[in-house]
């Protein structure tokens, strides 16, 4: 990526030197740092407060009622692991993390949840049919309020950030169960060749 941004740059600075607009350049780069340093504290705010609000719904045991919630499905899609196994928690912790839109808070809580599947994997060296359906569900990103997309609209001014929510909850919900099906799928076909 470090080569990838500093060709992009050069190039725009060759053009500008050509086009005689590096003062053009020099200022939209300047301009563009400035943005991204006001849209980072604008993150910080939003989310500080969705991480306090997780932290209390996992000490109030909200995240705990929410596995009890989600259990009947996960008892479906992740037949290979043990119900008393931390993992459905955690599971569970990291689709609401995702559902509200803290993909930042469900990668740490993801990255547990693979490191306990992996723990029961009798194949260390494959993925476990779980580990694949949890990486497809985590990676395809269910969002009911996506917070950081609405808190870099706000950071850049925008007039109406909330009007995403409608159409990023119904993408993310296709996609979610797109990501479901395909893992599914893709599980039958992989048997095939075992």
């Amino acid at each position: 990526m470090n080569y990838i941004f500093f060709t992009l740059i050069a190039i725009s600075i060759i053009i500008g030197i050509y086009n005689n607009t590096l003062n053009n350049v020099t200022n939209a780069m300047l301009n563009a740092c400035n943005l991204a340093v006001k849209i980072s504290f604008s993150l910080i705010g939003i989310m500080a407060f969705w991480l306090g609000i997780m932290r209390i719904a996992e000490k109030s045991g909200l995240i705990i009622l929410i596995a009890k919630l989600i259990t009947p499905i996960t008892q479906i899609l992740f037949k290979d692991i043990d119900k008393k196994n931390p993992a459905t928690g955690n599971i569970a912790m990291s689709l609401s993390a995702n559902a509200l839109g803290l993909t930042n808070a469900a990668t740490p809580i993801g990255i547990k949840v693979m490191q306990e599947l992996q723990s029961e994997n009798p194949n260390k060296d494959i993925a476990s049919d779980s580990m694949c359906m949890f990486l497809s569900m985590n990676t395809a990103g269910f969002q009911i309020i996506p917070t950081t997309v609405i808190a870099i609209l706000v950071g850049i001014g925008a007039k109406n950030p909330t009007e995403i929510i409608l159409p990023t909850l119904i993408v993310t919900s296709l996609s979610f169960l797109t990501a479901i099906v395909f893992a599914l799928i893709f599980k039958k076909i992989w048997r095939k060749y075992d």
